[in-house]
């Protein structure tokens, strides 16, 4: 067997799984490895009886409460295989570490290596899943313990709801932009019309081969809910695949489904999960715990944050604005951040997880290096509009932040500023992405999501 050294994983949580797998599966295990991410997961490959399963350990995240519980997720995975769906078999829950074991799914997640017909054949049978899983009786999961809202006409929400207890119980500094989001969907809720579904929420993520999927992947959000909630978090995950003309998509959809699909809930829902990035790791990225990436999780809200300031301009039909780029200023910490930032490039290590904790160090060193070039004018920047808004200038960015909050929470209730806030959020967020890397970088640029009139 052979083990891979991590430095922020223990060797004696390793040594658990393998035992759970050898005691509960029987064999042996004669390789094991933590994969090169964010989340404790292991890859683990079994002989038994002169076959080899190769399984995949799925843990709980470190870096923030999950939005529902590790074992709800393999509770849906395991109705959902049981009921027709392609996912991934489960095999059992591993209690200490928690986590629970499934099979490795081969195939791709993206579609580097194909044909626009070969993707196009791909994503035509993911509609046909999605339309037989939403088409499922709903009550067998609701019996199992899959969360489900108090009544069909909240259906769309439960899923909010949670986002948002989950961001209020870990708040501890302003946050404004949520605060203006969650105000505007309080307004504005999207309505399912009592439509109730299995979902998975988190659409988009499969393994597929030869023109077909072999299994759903990534049920961690999934719940009884409205199934436009599938068909509206799929756009988001569009920009960095490509599924195709989501208006075509969901015509296709209606077809399989038996009658259209609600337009106005998918543009709401849509607008609700760029959203599902901010409410749980906003904390995070204030306040990273030790093992946490911090830089991706950034990466991750800052985009999503453009995405939402963008959604929600498309609904109001509000003309964005563009942001000047700030000129780097002369500083000196530039060149030893330069030095680091170098260095830390050109470290070569031949374990794949060191590999990436070193290139998250490489990418928090550049965003160090953009902070000490244009962080000043940045936030300049963002007090300036403060001052046309509130018509005052607060005395620091943090200040400000406080300032803007109250602004936002004094407004909750009225439409009267949504246009303004929309077009002075678009432009802090536009700034935010600056910040994470030099300019052209993959970490600084945006990439805009299919609108609805495309």
């Amino acid at each position: 067997m052979t083990l891979t050294k991590d430095p922020m994983d223990t060797d004696a949580a390793t040594e658990k799984v393998v035992a759970w797998l050898e005691a509960n599966l029987g064999g042996t295990v004669t390789d094991i490895s933590r994969q090169a991410r964010w989340r404790p997961v292991w890859f683990a490959d079994l002989e038994r009886n002169g076959e080899r399963l190769e399984l995949c350990v799925r843990g709980d995240r470190t870096d923030m409460r999950l939005v529902f519980p590790l074992d709800h997720e393999m509770r849906l995975q395991k109705l959902l295989g049981e009921h027709g769906i392609p996912v991934a078999q489960v095999y059992g829950w591993i209690d200490d570490p928690m986590a629970y074991v499934m099979d490795r799914v081969p195939g791709e997640n993206h579609f580097e290596n194909s044909t626009d017909a070969e993707r196009d054949a791909v994503v035509d049978d993911y509609l046909h899943i999605l339309a037989r899983m939403h088409a499922l009786d709903v009550e067998p999961f609701a019996a199992a313990g899959i969360s489900r809202a108090e009544r069909p006409e909240e259906s769309g929400l439960l899923g909010l709801r949670r986002y948002e207890d989950l961001y209020r119980s870990q708040k501890e500094l302003p946050d404004p932009f949520l605060e203006f989001c969650l105000g505007w969907l309080r307004r504005n809720p999207p309505f399912s019309r009592g439509r109730e579904s299995v979902i998975v929420w988190d659409t988009g993520q499969f393994h597929h081969d030869n023109n077909r999927i072999l299994a759903v992947l990534d049920v961690e959000i999934g719940h009884i809910g409205d199934p436009m909630m599938d068909l509206a978090a799929w756009r988001q995950r569009d920009t960095v695949l490509g599924f195709g003309n989501f208006a075509k998509l969901y015509d296709r959809y209606g077809e399989l489904a038996g009658e259209p699909v609600d337009l106005e809930a998918i543009q709401r829902h849509h607008f609700m999960f760029t959203l599902s990035n901010q409410l749980p790791l906003g904390a995070a990225c204030r306040r990273p715990t030790p093992d946490s990436d911090l830089m991706t999780n950034l990466q991750w809200c800052y985009e999503t944050n453009l995405f939402a300031t963008e959604a929600l301009a498309e609904i109001l039909d509000v003309e964005l604005p563009t942001v000047e780029l700030p000129e780097p200023r002369e500083s000196r910490a530039e060149v030893v951040l330069d030095h680091l930032v170098r260095n830390l490039r050109t470290v070569q290590i031949d374990d794949e997880y060191l590999r990436y904790k070193l290139r998250t160090m490489f990418r928090m060193a550049r965003h160090a290096a953009r902070i000490d070039e244009i962080g000043d004018a940045v936030s300049e920047a963002d007090l300036d509009d403060l001052h046309e808004l509130l018509g005052h200038r607060p005395e620091s960015w943090l200040t400000g932040e406080a300032e803007l909050e109250q602004f936002v929470l004094a407004n909750a209730d009225t439409d009267r500023f949504d246009e303004a806030l929309v077009t002075l959020f678009h432009k802090r967020n536009l700034r935010a992405q600056m910040l994470l890397g030099p300019a052209g970088s993959a970490m600084a640029r945006h990439l805009r999501i299919q609108t609805f009139s495309d």
